[in-house]
């Protein structure tokens, strides 16, 4: 019998910490000066490290940390959409909130939505064929909740899946141009376009 390797120790809290505020340090880095210009040294100093060793002695190296900046982006965007539809009644009511969530989380934290920017364009993040299933199918779930509710009409839900998550995805390319963009507007606005596109008799 093959013996089972040694599961891998457990960070103890003050190295986890650490590795929170090296993650932090490195979202805020990219934000600030783009994905190619974030450099340890850059990172370091952000994070009032004496030295970038203490990066390396944390993560393996770059592909770690930028992956490490992708999952709590990720995941803050995961906990605050998962608490903002628990109470949506209906498939109507859960399309708007999806919008109008997604919008709010992007306009409030902008320096992890332009950090998680500037690593996709730059190739630091690979988005493949399961990533966008992963992320169209929460909306295509309710599109075809409201289909059999006859709340929306009949469309391709795959098709208008995609449409609402590319109208979400394009705001932090607006709010580059335009940081003043009046967030909660435009989340009404895509709201609303959304609910006459799908609703029933449109």
């Amino acid at each position: 019998m093959q013996a089972r390797p040694a599961a891998p120790a457990r960070r103890s809290f003050t190295e986890q910490a650490r590795r929170t505020q090296i993650v932090k340090a490195a979202i805020a880095t990219i934000a600030e000066l783009g994905f190619r210009d974030a450099s340890f040294a850059r990172i370091a100093e952000r994070a009032g490290l004496s030295s970038t060793g203490l990066i390396s002695y944390h993560l393996a190296g770059r592909d770690e940390l930028i992956g490490q900046v992708v999952s709590e982006v990720l995941g803050a965007i995961g906990s605050f959409m998962t608490e903002r539809m628990a109470g949506a009644a209906d498939a109507t009511t859960a399309l708007r909130t999806y919008i109008e969530a997604n919008v709010e989380f992007i306009g409030a934290d902008r320096a992890e939505m332009k950090a998680l920017l500037e690593i996709f364009v730059n190739g630091g993040f690979a988005y493949d064929a399961s990533t966008e299933r992963a992320v169209v199918s929460p909306i295509e779930d309710i599109l075809r909740a409201g289909q059999a509710s006859g709340e929306f009409r009949d469309f391709d839900p795959t098709v208008m899946a995609t449409l609402v998550q590319r109208a979400v995805d394009g705001l932090p390319c607006l709010l580059a141009g335009d940081p003043g963009l009046d967030v909660a507007s435009c989340a009404a606005e895509v709201a609303t376009a959304f609910a006459l596109a799908t609703r029933a008799g449109a």
